[in-house]
């Protein structure tokens, strides 16, 4: 018995077979108008990588004209979708400068900097294409401050700054962790006047008064002194701001000990 679904494999390899043969004419040939209707057929069928070759050729051949400009914004566009955001970021950028007054302006503006945004990293890494991201977000707003987009523009800017927050947090525990106690006070004291709304900002304090108090009683003599009447204030400030804080406690013991310390 026939097995049918042996003769529709084998169509659609003659078919493919044909399209692929069709598709390498089209881009060796010189005729400019089929690679722009193919390259949009491809485009719409989400066969990005292809028609990227063809909408080169197009742009190439047409820098100016209608098609040209289509043919680099979709170039854009195409690695955007392929998530390959460092080539949409450099053909968005292009595009701008190239047609400054194209009715696609605006929204390669927007790609562009989104593609910035996602190649920013995790927190954990460094923060140089996150800080990059939010000059660029925040220069499509400054650009197009009626925009319908500025609402989730102003939503990613908040999550990158987020990120930035998390990881000068990160730094504080790290420091406190390896014992690091005066870059740990110093890191603090910092990322208290940065983000002083910051969901992490108690144990921050807290991170401030343990290593304060470390470094006190781990520093010479002629330093001591000076280090203990620092943790007092520190300690202070803390329990002004968080007198139900957990961490209090914890804290008070550490008051005690330099107390006796600063007796001594």
């Amino acid at each position: 018995m026939n097995n049918p679904f042996k003769y529709f494999a084998l169509l659609l390899i003659i078919v493919s077979a044909v399209a692929c043969s069709d598709y390498n004419q089209i881009v060796k040939g010189d005729d400019y108008q089929a690679k722009f209707t193919r390259a949009n057929n491809l485009f719409d069928e989400k066969e990005f990588d292809r028609c990227i070759v063809l909408y080169e050729q197009v742009y190439q051949h047409a820098p100016k004209s209608g098609e040209g400009e289509l043919a680099y914004y979709r170039l854009g566009k195409s690695y955007f979708e392929m998530e390959d955001y460092y080539m949409s970021g450099y053909y968005f950028s292009s595009y701008i400068q190239r047609f400054p007054y194209s009715a696609k302006t605006e929204e390669a503006y927007f790609l562009m900097s989104i593609s910035n945004v996602k190649n920013s990293p995790e927190f954990a890494l460094d923060q140089t294409e996150t800080e990059q991201a939010i000059t660029s977000i925040q220069s499509f707003i400054d650009r197009y401050p009626n925009s319908k987009l500025i609402d989730s523009c102003n939503k990613v800017i908040d999550n990158l700054r987020f990120k930035l927050e998390r990881k000068d947090f990160e730094q504080v525990r790290l420091y406190s962790k390896t014992e690091n106690f005066r870059a740990a006070v110093t890191a603090a004291e910092i990322f208290i006047e940065k983000y002083s709304k910051s969901q992490f900002i108690e144990e921050v304090y807290y991170l401030l008064v343990k290593n304060s108090y470390l470094l006190s009683i781990n520093s010479i003599p002629s330093k001591k002194l000076e280090r203990i009447e620092q943790t007092n204030e520190r300690f202070s400030n803390f329990a002004v701001l968080y007198p139900n804080s957990t961490y209090l406690k914890e804290l008070k013991g550490y008051i005690e000990l330099i107390g006796k310390e600063k007796n001594n």
